[in-house]
């Protein structure tokens, strides 16, 4: 394909006009021309990037190569819905959550505001989470990643990449920042400074080296705004902090559960900027294998429990094969049945107070989560 894009504009004569054109000896500035050789019609292709600095023809290329507009992020939003609501209204809640995850919108509490009030940032995420879940068949999408942290813009581009791959689906990106080629490892590149395409190359993805460091319970502090249910601290916890160049950016507690030869694993935090590239499971595992392997409280080689509500990781720990489903609730608990314990509860073990009133010790408690439950088993050995 050759594209060919041609602006003109009027040819000022002003006083301004003038000097400048005296001053910098530039004879005119009303014609642009660039053209573009994108011979990427034979290509088996998905993902492609238009990258080069600002100025240089991207959004007129990205304009001609399907023959329709620039696809517009931010427009068609029901501002009287939340966007968790607002995307596919009709379509699968895991696909949107897991969409809004692999943009790099992990941040649940965004999920539930409507998309006027998110910031501009959020809202090209939340832009591209649209975007997946649509599926067009062709689509050029303008500014990517540039709106954003080049931390999130990095992995993020990386986690996109990896979801739209699955469907189908072209999508040409343009954007002025180099750094996420190797992120976003497109099937080809046209560089608009050098008028150069590149096609079928090895783009070598950063390895992330994950560090992890037994910690104590107080580092949980700046993980907690993050992680949504109010409760206690296990009891008899050890804490684990996964650290990326210096950076902490996961958090898990497993206390021991004794009684059923076993661990307990809780209270794991990723955060939202690094959601969607795999870092949670990778840091879950490691920690579960690490007590598996006897190094746990009293170095019992148990395996480790693990409960969570979370879709995309609830299908991440269904498909790996060092993990075994225990149980999963779709629902939540019984309410009536929790108040017939309670009240069981404070006939049997009820503590009489001061004034007279009896209190319980337990009850089966009543939730709305549905939680499922997974037990880790490591890897399987072949006899």
């Amino acid at each position: 394909m050759r594209v060919e894009v041609n602006h003109r504009c009027s040819d000022f004569h002003s006083y301004r006009a003038a000097r400048v054109k005296s001053l910098f000896n530039a004879e005119s500035g009303c014609d642009w021309n660039h053209v573009a050789d994108l011979p990427f019609e034979e290509m088996n292709w998905k993902i492609g990037l238009i990258v080069g600095p600002s100025g240089s023809g991207k959004t007129s290329i990205g304009g001609s190569i399907f023959n329709t507009p620039i696809h517009d992020l931010y427009a068609g939003w029901d501002n009287e819905k939340p966007i968790v609501d607002a995307i596919a209204p009709v379509g699968d809640f895991n696909q949107v959550t897991g969409a809004l995850s692999a943009v790099g919108l992990g941040d649940v509490p965004a999920w539930l505001r409507p998309f006027s009030v998110l910031s501009n940032g959020e809202k090209f995420r939340a832009g591209l989470a649209r975007l997946i879940c649509e599926r067009p068949e062709r689509v050029v999408v303008d500014e990517f990643t540039s709106v954003i942290d080049r931390q999130i813009a990095k992995v993020g581009a990386a986690a996109f990449a990896k979801t739209w791959r699955r469907g189908p689906g072209q999508i040409v990106l343009l954007s002025c920042h180099y750094d996420i080629m190797e992120w976003l490892q497109p099937d080809w590149v046209y560089d608009t400074q050098e008028a150069r395409f590149a096609r079928d190359c090895l783009w070598q993805r950063p390895k992330l080296e994950l560090e992890i460091y037994q910690v104590s319970g107080s580092v949980f502090k700046h993980f907690k705004p993050h992680y949504y249910l109010d409760l206690p601290l296990p009891v008899a916890a050890q804490y684990f902090v996964g650290v990326v160049n210096g950076e902490p950016v996961c958090h898990l507690a497993v206390s021991p559960l004794f009684t059923a030869n076993a661990y307990r694993s809780t209270r794991l935090v990723v955060m939202p900027e690094w959601q969607g590239i795999g870092v949670g499971t990778k840091f879950l595992d490691a920690i579960c294998e690490y007590h598996l392997q006897g190094n746990g409280r009293c170095g019992k080689k148990y395996p480790t429990f693990f409960h969570t509500s979370h879709p995309q990781l609830c299908g991440a720990l269904r498909h790996s094969k060092k993990w075994r489903q225990t149980a999963g609730s779709l629902y939540g608990s019984n309410k009536s049945r929790s108040a017939a314990s309670i009240k069981k509860s404070r006939e049997t073990t009820g503590k009489v107070f001061n004034d007279g009133s009896i209190g319980c010790a337990t009850g089966y408690g009543g939730h709305f989560r549905a939680v499922q439950a997974f037990k880790y088993e490591g890897e399987k050995i072949c006899e």
